[in-house]
C-alpha cells in the first residue's frame, strides 16, 4: 500500500464516519459498466467543494489491491448490486494529484520530470521486480506490470488540469504535459493495461489543435452532468432528510444553498430529469452549526471572482447587476475553451463562472442565474473590493434606504433611490417597469440580510412586484413594494389593497408595510408612498 500506487482506503473511511455522510457508492456502478469498454474514460469537472475528492478516495477504497474494504462498503448501496465482489479491490490502482506537485515545485519546467519520477519511485517500491526493467516513465512501468502480472490499473488524476489553468502561459509545459497523458491514456499499450481512466477538475477538457490526449474522455460537467448529475454535490431529497433529521427548516435551506440545475435525459426511457444540487460542504456545516451564512466565502472564493470581474467584458457588468437583482441572463456556452486565458466575449466568462460554480445555468432556456444567497454574498464581498467602485457605493447606501423604508419617511425613499439609479444609469437603460423593477432591486440590495426578496410573488388577486418576507419572525416587518412607470405612488399604493397583496404575507408579522413606488420617465424622478398595515 502507497501513497500513489495501490492506496488505502482510509480517505473513504473517513468519510463514512463523519458525523454526515450521504451515501454516493452506487456511482461505482456506472464505471463497473464502463471498465474495459471504449467508456472506460471520465473526465468529471465541478466547481470546489463538490465532493470531487470524496468521490475519488471512495474509487480508491472500492478498486485498490492495496486495502480490503468489503466490511467498509457492506450496507452501502454499491454492496446491494450484482457485480459488487467482482471488481472489489480487483485492480492496481494509480492516483496522484497534480496541483500537490505543480504547486511544490520551484522550476516549472522541471515538474513533470520530477513528477514522473516520484511516481516511478513508489512504483518500484510496490512491484520490487521493475528494478529489473528500464522503465522510461510511469506509463511505461504500467504496461510492464500489467504484462508480468496481468491485472490492470485504474488510473485516478485529480486536479488534472492544473498545470493547464496555473501555467497558462508556459505553451511549452502545457504541449509536454499532454504528450505525457498520452502514455496513460492514448497508446496502443494503455488499452491493455488500463482498465479504467478517471481525471478531475473545475474545468472541462481543454480544446486544443494538434494534441489529441484527452478526446477520447467523456465529460460530465457543471453544464451537461449526464449520468453522474446525483453524484457530485447532495439532491434535493437527501438535503430534504438532513432537515428533518436535525430539526432545520428546508425552505429557509433552499434559500440559502439551491439553484445549482442539473439536466440529464434518462437512457431508454429518454425522460429529461431535472435535479437541484447543492454544494456538500455548506449543508454538512449547517446542519452541524445551525447557522445559515456563506461558508463558500469563507474560502476565499471571492477573491477568485475578483479576476473576472476585472475583465469587464463589454456587457458583463451589466448582466452581473441584473442577475444580482434576481434577473436571468442569456449566455452561449459553445464558445467557451476551457481554459482561463482564451476569452473572447463576455459569454465566455459567464460559462467559466458557471463551470467554477459561482452562477447556475439552466440548459433549457440557455440562462445563467446567480443561485442562491450564498454565493450571492460572494458576489456582493467580490464587489466591495473590486474596481466597480459605482455599484460599491449603491450597495452601500443600499442600508440607508431600508432605514428610511422602516421608519415611514416616504420622501427619503424616493431620493434614495433616484441616488441608486444615477450609480446604474449606464448600465441600465430604463424602458420599463422591469428595468425600474431591476434598479429598485439592486437598490434594496443588502435587505437580503434581513429579508427573503422576491418578484413577482403570488398574492391576493394577482402578483406584487416586490415582496419582502422576514428570515426571522417579528424582527423586521413583512414589505409589499408595487412599482409603476409613468401613473403615481398613490396609484402602486392603491393596487396593493385593492388586490389583497399584502395577504399572502400576513402570517409573518403584526406589522407590514405598503410600498408605492413609481417613476416618470418625463421628468426622470421617483415618488413613494408607504403605508403601514
Amino acid at each position: 500500500m502507497g501513497i500513489y500506487v495501490n492506496p488505502g482506503n482510509n480517505s473513504f473511511r473517513s468519510a463514512v464516519r463523519s458525523e454526515i455522510y450521504v451515501d454516493k457508492t452506487k456511482m461505482l456502478c456506472i464505471l463497473n459498466k464502463a471498465l474495459n469498454t471504449e467508456n472506460r474514460y471520465f473526465a468529471v469537472s465541478r466547481a470546489r467543494r463538490f465532493g470531487k475528492s470524496m468521490a475519488a478516495g471512495m474509487i480508491d477504497a472500492y478498486y485498490s489491491r492495496g486495502c480490503e474494504s468489503r466490511e467498509l462498503f457492506s450496507g452501502y448501496e454499491i454492496s446491494k448490486t450484482e457485480d459488487y465482489e467482482k471488481y472489489l479491490n480487483k485492480f492496481n490502482v494509480l492516483h496522484f494529484d497534480v496541483a500537490s506537485f505543480y504547486n511544490g515545485i520551484r522550476n516549472s519546467d522541471e515538474m513533470i520530470s520530477k513528477m514522473d519520477k516520484t511516481l516511478l519511485s513508489e512504483m518500484k517500491a510496490e512491484f520490487p521486480y521493475l528494478e529489473e526493467y528500464e522503465c522510461s516513465s510511469v506509463p511505461d512501468a504500467l504496461k510492464t506490470v500489467y504484462i508480468h502480472d496481468k491485472i490492470q490499473f485504474v488510473v485516478i488524476i485529480d486536479e488534472w488540469e492544473c498545470i493547464i489553468r496555473d501555467a497558462k502561459d508556459n505553451e511549452k509545459l502545457i504541449m509536454d504535459y499532454l504528450r505525457y497523458l498520452r502514455g496513460f491514456f492514448k497508446t496502443e499499450e494503455s488499452k491493455q493495461f488500463l482498465a479504467l481512466g478517471y481525471l478531475t477538475g473545475i474545468l472541462p477538457v481543454k480544446k486544443m489543435e494538434g494534441e489529441s490526449a484527452l478526446n477520447n474522455f467523456e465529460e460530465y460537467t457543471m453544464i451537461r452532468p449526464k449520468a453522474l448529475s446525483d453524484y457530485f454535490g447532495f439532491t434535493e431529497d437527501e438535503v430534504r432528510g438532513l432537515c428533518e433529521d436535525y430539526n432545520i427548516d428546508i425552505e429557509m435551506v433552499k434559500q440559502w444553498y439551491d439553484g445549482y440545475i442539473m439536466k440529464r435525459v434518462m437512457p431508454k426511457t429518454h425522460e429529461r430529469v431535472t435535479r437541484h444540487i447543492y454544494n456538500p460542504q455548506s449543508i454538512v456545516m449547517v446542519m452541524r452549526n445551525s447557522v445559515m451564512e456563506s461558508y463558500w466565502k469563507n474560502t476565499g472564493a471571492f477573491r477568485g471572482l475578483n479576476d473576472f470581474i476585472a475583465l469587464n467584458e463589454k456587457g458583463l457588468k451589466d448582466d452581473v447587476i441584473r442577475m444580482l437583482a434576481g434577473e436571468r441572463c442569456k449566455v452561449d456556452v459553445s464558445t467557451f475553451q476551457n481554459d482561463l486565458t482564451s476569452y473572447t466575449s463576455k459569454d465566455d466568462v459567464l460559462t467559466a463562472l458557471i463551470h467554477m460554480g459561482y452562477l447556475g445555468y439552466d440548459s433549457d432556456t440557455e440562462e445563467a442565474f446567480i443561485p442562491n444567497t450564498e454565493v450571492a454574498e460572494v458576489f456582493e464581498s467580490a464587489i466591495k473590493v473590486g474596481e466597480w467602485s459605482d455599484i460599491r457605493d449603491a450597495l452601500n447606501k443600499s442600508d440607508e434606504l431600508l432605514k428610511a423604508t422602516w421608519e415611514g419617511d416616504s420622501g427619503k425613499v424616493a431620493d434614495a433611490i433616484a441616488k441608486s439609479q444615477q450609480n446604474y444609469a449606464s448600465i441600465i437603460n430604463f424602458h420599463d417597469e422591469n428595468d425600474l423593477a431591476c434598479a429598485v432591486m439592486m437598490s434594496y440590495y443588502t435587505a437580503k440580510k434581513y429579508y427573503y426578496i422576491k418578484r413577482e410573488l403570488p398574492a391576493g388577486r394577482g402578483f406584487a412586484d416586490i415582496a419582502f418576507i422576514p428570515r426571522r419572525e417579528g424582527e423586521k416587518p413583512a414589505m409589499i413594494v408595487e412599482l409603476k412607470w409613468d401613473k403615481s405612488a398613490e396609484t402602486a399604493l392603491d393596487q396593493i389593497k385593492d388586490k389583497d397583496y399584502y395577504g399572502a404575507l400576513s402570517d409573518y408579522n403584526d406589522k407590514m408595510l405598503l410600498v408605492g413606488i413609481n417613476y416618470s420617465k418625463k421628468t426622470g424622478e421617483y415618488s413613494c408612498k408607504i403605508e403601514e398595515r
